[in-house]
């Protein structure tokens, strides 16, 4: 099975972004580092971003930053913004019609597929981004302490 971490490396993004907006000069190859990706990778996951209404850039200035509050951005929010409006699971296209599992499972598994979907969906808009800087801020602070001042606000 195919998977992809754009939808985690979002999230890192915003966090990112939100975190450092005001210590630091916002790089495509700093936030690379912090995902251990390269920036190219940085740079098209911030363009969905963008696209979506998520974060703000500006040509020439490397400083990026949210377009609303934190408390504002959903985790279905992101999800959309890089996955538009693709399904978290996908029914196989090529089954057997001859078969008796391959004729009914696609049928079977698109109506099981899209209960699990708007459940995924509900729950996700549950999820804000500042619910999850505000985790990161107590589990960081515990580990580090000195980065206390840093996450403050957040905690």
């Amino acid at each position: 099975m195919k998977y992809s971490m754009q939808f985690s490396d979002a999230i890192h993004i915003l966090a990112y972004i939100e975190i450092y907006q005001q210590t630091e000069f916002l790089s495509s190859e700093m936030i690379a580092r912090s995902i251990e990706t390269n920036p190219a990778n940085v740079r098209k996951i911030m363009s969905s971003l963008r696209k979506a209404g998520l974060i703000l850039t500006k040509t020439g200035k490397a400083q990026p930053t949210l377009a609303k509050p934190p408390e504002e951005i959903t985790l279905l929010d992101i999800y959309r913004s890089i996955d538009g409006e693709t399904n978290l699971i996908q029914v196989d296209p090529k089954t057997n019609p001859a078969c008796v599992v391959g004729a009914n499972i696609q049928d079977v598994l698109t109506e099981t597929y899209s209960q699990l979907q708007a459940t995924v969906e509900a729950e996700m808009k549950k999820i804000t981004l500042d619910s999850l800087l505000q985790k990161l801020a107590l589990q960081e602070t515990e580990k580090r302490p000195e980065n206390r001042e840093l996450l403050a606000k957040f905690l």
